[in-house]
């Protein structure tokens, strides 16, 4: 007998429908042979007879009936503290509390200079300077809570409220986070937040911004991998991110890092256990790409046994980890006066393409960014070498570099970087065209370069993180240590779009911000 066909009829039964069961359906259930008062469930009825449910007894009423509804979670929230939060001797940055808790975005200013926020709960987290940065993580059935990432952008005493403006904050949905550079503006101070907003504040120095953020995920701050290492490249395969870059020192050549967020790295490998016989040393720029199913291609620089030339090399493996497998000799070779930084990219129409530079800062000319087709295995180049970008603008000096391209809404950006790397002026530009092969038509100005909190910030991939927003990875010098320990570090800002072109306003970034 089907267990859960009698618990049906039992339920309507006990609900008041005997007098529907005795229209047709009690006599089909007599003529089954057994009182229906008799039957049970046994331990020995098989996984699919409905054994998992619970049995209503033939004495059981409608309000003793066993409730078949599932209780929703209790509400919780995750409270996440920024970066300068004056905290306990603890392990982590962020409490666990049973209800809903939330703030209202105003952060106060105590004798010492220091802010704090009022907690819904009672609590008053107290932060080093003059700003708030809370993120709130709701789970379970928690009432008035946003459906998405949000944003409250809360304002001080000393900001400039525009007209028919009552509040002192600012609700906007996604993700708006502030660098942390208070410029002058006039006798007065300004703050260029991500989204493009620019609040003034009465006074100098007087930029007092706080930053709620509501089911945005956690916070993170910059930077993300502390030690030296250059000239990141990223690759997603999977649900894993495999990033490796120039080879500054240690076991093996080039490390790979792995991570699910962009955030949290571990070092799991490396592309080389040792210098190919070709190689003599200034192993730099690598790059892991997926170029076919089972197929992975580490692209590089490294300078010849020869005649000390810089070239490209290229190492395959079947994983992204490796072990990767150098094909011998420079896949590109051209000494006068030498080719570094290859990218790889493929366009959604399956080309496949590889891009270089021509090392011409070196004997100074000019630094063109070739591009030319390669095949499915991605070491086969054929098919005409395509110029796709020069360094012609002031602020690029001798040096354009560190290409990387994306596809989006018919155009091809291709992201670049300019001046030399041990300097301040370094910075990213962007170009874009409508065709991989250009022309490309450059920005006005760089969408990424120094300011109060980092050096020289540069060479590095665009992606779309985890949240689904585009991100830069990329390396930077701690404020006034450039060429100094503890070298370029790696991190990670979001790119936003505007009228058909990146923009990176909230970068390069030290204070906390919801993960990429």
């Amino acid at each position: 007998m089907n267990n859960r066909f009698l618990n049906v009829l039992w339920v309507l039964m006990l609900a008041g429908c005997a007098g529907d069961l005795d229209q047709g359906l009690t006599p089909g259930l007599e003529d089954m042979g057994e009182p229906i008062a008799d039957m049970r469930v046994d331990a020995g009825d098989s996984a699919d007879s409905g054994a998992d449910l619970p049995v209503l007894e033939p004495d059981m009423t409608p309000d003793t009936a066993p409730d078949m509804t599932e209780e929703p979670e209790p509400c919780s929230t995750r409270i996440w503290y920024g970066e300068s939060w004056i905290r306990p001797e603890r392990p982590t940055t962020y409490d666990d509390v049973q209800g809903k808790v939330t703030w209202d975005g105003v952060c106060q200013v105590d004798g010492a200079g220091n802010g704090f926020a009022e907690l819904s709960n009672g609590w008053k987290p107290y932060f080093e300077g003059r700003s708030c940065v809370i993120g709130f993580e709701y789970s379970g059935a928690c009432e008035d809570v946003p459906t998405s990432c949000r944003t409250r952008i809360g304002y001080g005493p000393s900001w400039m409220a525009p007209a028919n403006h009552p509040n002192r904050f600012d609700d906007v949905q996604g993700v708006v986070t502030w660098e942390g550079t208070c410029r002058a503006a006039g006798g007065d101070s300004a703050a260029r937040l991500s989204n493009g907003w620019d609040p003034h504040f009465q006074g100098g120095g007087a930029c007092d911004l706080a930053f709620r953020y509501e089911q945005c995920g956690g916070l993170f701050h910059n930077p993300v991998i502390r030690a030296d290492c250059p000239d990141p490249g990223i690759l997603k395969d999977g649900d894993r991110y495999y990033l490796t870059c120039t080879h500054t020192g240690g076991p093996g050549l080039f490390p790979i890092y792995t991570s699910t967020d962009l955030v949290n790295w571990s070092r799991d490998a490396s592309i080389l256990a040792e210098r190919p016989g070709w190689a003599n040393d200034r192993f730099w720029a690598p790059e892991i790409h997926k170029v076919d199913e089972g197929l992975y291609v580490a692209y590089y620089t490294a300078s010849t046994r020869s005649n000390n030339r810089l070239s490209i090399g290229a190492a395959t493996a079947s994983s992204p980890l490796g072990p990767f497998t150098d094909i011998g000799e420079p896949l590109i070779y051209d000494p006068n006066p030498g080719v570094i930084d290859a990218h790889y990219f493929r366009a959604s129409d399956g080309k496949r393409y590889l891009t270089w530079k021509r090392d011409g800062n070196a004997v100074g000319a000019r630094t063109p960014i070739f591009l030319q087709e390669v095949a499915a295995d991605g070491v086969t180049l054929s098919g005409p070498v395509s110029t796709i970008l020069t360094n012609d603008r002031t602020w690029e000096g001798a040096v354009v570099e560190g290409q990387w391209i994306v596809e989006k809404d018919g155009y091809f950006y291709l992201f670049y970087s300019g001046n030399g790397y041990a300097s301040p002026s370094y910075g990213v530009g962007i170009a874009r065209a409508t065709s991989v092969r250009g022309p490309y038509t450059k920005a006005s100005s760089p969408i990424l370069r120094s300011n109060g909190q980092w050096d020289g910030p540069g060479h590095g991939a665009i992606l779309p993180g985890p949240s689904g927003d585009w991100v830069h990875v990329y390396h930077a010098w701690q404020k006034g240590r450039v060429g100094q320990s503890p070298g370029r570090q790696v991190l990670v800002d979001r790119v936003t779009w505007s009228e058909g072109w990146p923009q990176m306003l909230g970068a390069p970034s030290r204070r906390s911000q919801p993960m990429p």
